[in-house]
């Protein structure tokens, strides 16, 4: 059985950025394709993206599968992909059920390294600032702790298949 190693990495204005890392014990290429395969992304993320695909400048708009969280919807819009290296969407972060349509979205960036013993995965969120001052910090908070169980769920995904 394979482990990981997480941490936590907070720079910049702490109401704009949230950074996660996460070691995997697997090969950068297998990583890869668990991110930039909708549905693989899907099975781990918890988003119905069963016959979907990602590419830059798409959007994607399916609901979320993790139960409880049913009636939210995964709602992107693919910026890069730098195969094996990087993906990054914007999103609007979710602190209830609100109307986000008028917000801006942050941005969520991806990138993967070889490290010893398999990939350094790092996803990095910023533009926080730009949220409603009413909700930033919900956002940050809900973000946080959403990107360690995100992550958690790849690197379990990535070393189960």
């Amino acid at each position: 059985m394979s482990t990981a190693t997480q941490t936590s990495t907070d720079t910049s204005s702490e109401t704009d950025r949230i950074e996660r890392s996460i070691h995997i014990n697997a090969p950068r290429a297998k990583v890869w394709r668990s991110l930039a395969d909708a549905e693989k992304f899907g099975t781990w993320f918890g988003a119905a993206l069963k016959g979907k695909q990602f590419a830059a400048g798409q959007r994607v708009q399916v609901p979320m599968t993790i139960k409880g969280y049913e009636h939210v919807v995964f709602d992107a819009m693919l910026e890069r992909i730098e195969p094996e290296s990087l993906m990054s969407y914007r999103w609007h972060p979710r602190t209830g059920d609100l109307d986000y349509s008028k917000e801006e979205r942050t941005l969520v960036t991806f990138t993967l390294k070889d490290v010893e013993g398999g990939t350094l995965l790092t996803v990095v969120e910023t533009g926080f600032d730009k949220l409603p001052p009413a909700r930033r910090m919900d956002a940050i908070r809900g973000n946080s702790r959403g990107w360690e169980f995100q992550l958690n769920r790849m690197n379990d995904y990535v070393n189960a298949n």
